[in-house]
């Protein structure tokens, strides 16, 4: 039977996913078809502009756009992303452009669309997303900027410069010579497209540039003044040409394909990222997308369109309009398509300064205040100013080297760095000089000034913590301690950091994780040889590396403690209790025995002496039981095995538990419903009867009415690593913000 079940299951899994994977095609009607029309009426407007921004012909703005939809939608790797033409590379194609003419952009876009499907192929794609958030942040931001000088002066009736520096030299001049009627008819569009975001939700469910541009285009049809309009030769299929070599040195069009591939690969793998992020669906496939953003900009630049990346705005509208499949991106090609084809005449109608408004704010949009405000909170404001500046004022691809270029120094800077500081300790001369960090070459200048401080003959403890030290700065440091040693000092090492001094000259330096620091503090001891003394070699390590830390900690114990807790545990080897409880010296109390029993007659005069001496004595207000997994005594006790020893004795002092637990305890059930074995919930038992025990003791109760002690048992499960807390009636687990909650309700099960 439970093999048929099993059957059952796994045909109806089968199934399930065969729906979740094949979406119906009621799914795309009801969902994909209205989204797409939504994303078609966003994409409209924006790639027609876009198309005029880069000197491009118009009809490639459009081409770009049903090829981005249809092709990379099918092929590529991000199942809601958008594709078309993108403000991101305006630039860079209207550079390509005014370089080598429109047929030669047209065969970078192919050659760079090739590059793209080999990042795609050799598995590479995440690599690209390496490159640091705020230079690409910087990068859009720079091309909005230049976006904007450029169609400022078509907004205001005249025709835009080459370079963002000549826009800006002849603003002035253009000022004094607007046209009128394009001022107003860009403003219209710049005034709807911002307060767009402030009217009724039920109306912005059409979109702000959709409608701006509507408006502008029935306003420019009233005036009476002449509007320059779109100029649109032909349908879409006239406009479709093979692209040509273009001609020039092949090293500037090789620089000018990987420049376009490079772009076009990170925008579209930064877009993916963000609309991963926007919905729940399966995630990317980065080395797909790249394949599929390929393949789309090899067939745009064939059929003479513009360049083609993800789009975040298109993206965006798409999954907040309800998309759940790539069809939706499908079927925006396609209507776009429909659109070019059997409305040109309507193309034709709309007015350059109403692009040029449009342009203007999305331009303006890609310089983020949010960007700005985390690059001065992170210290990289420097690296996007330089990104930005770069980008303007020079051309993109030099102005992302530039802020790579920063970045890269100023990631060095932060990385390679290492904190030097000599000083006296005592008034008797003693010194010591403190090494933190990354030490390398780079820190030798500061070593040589801090170590030049030190008088000759002090005796001098070097504080060692740091993560990395190569040969140069191990030989300063050995060179120094012998001079210093040869003049009647002395010198003492504390090696704080997991990298030590008598291993760095033995082999190639190496970066080592403080992770492997942990591990050797609290890790068991494992012998490196035979003969070796575990507790002699544990001391000498102690000494090297944290005894200097904890005697701070331990001068102001020297006179007396002021422990918070009586922690009552097992004698097991596997239960550290300031490890569990992240307590240091001075913190608990503890008195341990074998299986963490209480005798109820006060028949251990150790334990009776610990309770009164801690809370009489020391005024403790907390008493802490703690049993734990894989406990020796209580699989004893289970299992009524007979040693025929003191250990037969004592574990009848818990002959309580046994009986309780037999009886149906309910911390029993609880334990066994959160999947503990019987020794374990055992031993959550008789941690329950050793609180029931605490409660009845005089020293005890007494501290509990008069003073407010607080009795509590714990559990510590060995192979989870986790503790749990365990009352007189149940238990409960403690997660990671010091919440209690319901052992059924925590994620941490036992291993």
């Amino acid at each position: 039977m439970k093999s048929i079940r099993r059957r059952r299951d796994m045909s109806t899994d089968t199934e399930q996913a065969a729906r979740t994977s094949l979406p119906g095609l009621v799914e795309v009607l009801r969902k994909d078809l209205p989204a797409s029309l939504v994303v078609f009426l966003v994409a409209l407007p924006l790639s027609l502009g876009i198309a005029v921004a880069t000197g491009a012909p118009v009809a490639a703005g459009l081409i770009a756009a049903v090829v981005g939809g249809v092709v990379a939608g099918l092929l590529g790797g991000s199942t809601l992303q958008v594709s078309g033409p993108a403000a991101g590379l305006t630039v860079v194609v209207a550079e390509t452009i005014a370089q080598f003419g429109w047929a030669g952009a047209c065969f970078i876009t192919v050659a760079a669309g090739a590059l793209q499907i080999i990042f795609g192929l050799s598995r590479i794609a995440r690599a690209a997303l390496a490159i640091a958030p705020v230079v690409v942040h910087a990068m859009l931001a720079g091309i909005g900027i230049t976006i904007a000088l450029q169609q400022v002066h078509v907004l205001l009736g005249g025709a835009s410069e080459s370079t963002a520096l000549q826009n800006i030299t002849e603003l002035p001049g253009q000022l004094l010579n607007l046209h009128g009627g394009a001022v107003l008819i860009g403003g219209v569009v710049i005034v709807i497209m911002l307060g767009w975001r402030y009217l009724p939700r039920r109306i912005r469910v059409v979109p702000g540039p959709l409608v701006a541009v509507v408006a502008a285009t029935g306003l420019s049809m009233l005036m009476p003044d002449q509007i320059e309009r779109i100029v649109l030769n032909g349908s879409l299929f006239d406009a479709i040409g093979l692209p040509e070599i273009p001609r020039g040195g092949w090293a500037t069009i090789a620089m000018t394909v990987l420049t376009v591939a490079l772009i076009a690969s990170v925008e579209s793998l930064l877009s993916a990222v963000a609309v991963d992020k926007m919905h729940s669906g399966p995630r990317t496939n980065f080395d797909r997308e790249l394949v599929g953003q390929g393949a789309a900009n090899m067939t745009s630049g064939l059929l003479g369109g513009l360049p083609v990346t993800g789009v975040i705005v298109r993206s965006a509208a798409n999954v907040r309009a309800g998309a759940c499949t790539r069809a939706s991106s499908v079927l925006h090609g396609l209507w776009i398509l429909v659109f070019a084809v059997a409305l040109v005449g309507v193309v034709q109608q709309i007015p350059k300064a109403a692009l040029a408004g449009l342009l203007i704010v999305v331009g303006v949009q890609l310089v983020k205040l949010a960007d700005i405000r985390l690059a001065h909170r992170t210290g990289d404001l420097v690296v996007y100013t330089a990104t930005v500046l770069g980008v303007v004022f020079l051309n993109l691809l030099e102005g992302v080297l530039i802020g790579l270029g920063i970045a890269f120094a100023l990631l060095l800077w932060r990385v390679v760095r290492v904190a030097v500081v000599a000083m006296p300790v005592a008034e008797n001369g003693n010194w010591m000089v403190s090494i933190d960090g990354t030490c390398t070459f780079l820190a030798l200048p500061r070593l040589s000034t801090e170590f030049a401080k030190v008088p000759e003959g002090a005796d001098v403890l070097i504080e060692l913590s740091v993560d990395f030290l190569d040969h140069a700065a191990y030989e300063a440091i050995h060179d120094w301690v012998r001079q210093h040693e040869n003049v009647g000092g002395t010198v003492e090492f504390v090696e704080m950091g997991p990298v030590r001094m008598d291993t760095a000259a033995v082999g190639p330096p190496a970066r080592i994780p403080t992770r492997g620091m942990l591990d050797e503090v609290l890790a068991p001891w494992r012998r490196t040889a035979r003969r070796a003394d575990p507790m002699v070699t544990g001391i000498a390590k102690y000494h090297r590396s944290h005894a200097h830390a904890v005697r701070p900690h331990l001068g102001g114990l020297r006179d007396g403690q002021e422990p918070h807790s009586v922690f009552l545990t097992c004698a097991d080897s596997r239960i550290v209790p300031n490890v569990i409880t992240n307590s240091g010296p001075g913190d608990l109390f503890t008195v341990r025995n074998v299986g963490n029993v209480i005798p109820a007659d006060g028949s251990d005069s150790s334990i009776e002496a610990a309770l009164v001496y801690a809370l009489d004595k020391l005024d403790i207000r907390s008493v802490v039981v703690c049993g734990h997994s894989g406990c020796g005594a209580m699989e004893t006790l289970y299992g009524g095995a007979i040693t025929g020893t003191e250990l037969d004795t004592w574990l009848a002092n818990a002959q309580p538990s046994l009986n309780r637990f037999r009886a149906g305890h309910p911390v029993a059930f609880a334990a066994a419903a959160a999947g503990f074995g019987s020794v374990d919930q055992l031993a959550m038992v008789n941690v329950a009867m050793q609180l029931e025990t605490l409660y009845t003791h005089p020293v005890v109760r007494h501290g509990v009415e008069e003073r407010g002690v607080v009795v509590s048992g714990l559990f510590f499960d060995i192979a989870s690593g986790r503790v749990v807390e365990v009352t007189v009636s149940g238990i409960a687990q403690i997660d990671d913000l010091g919440r209690r909650l319901p052992a059924k309700d925590s994620a941490v099960q036992p291993v």
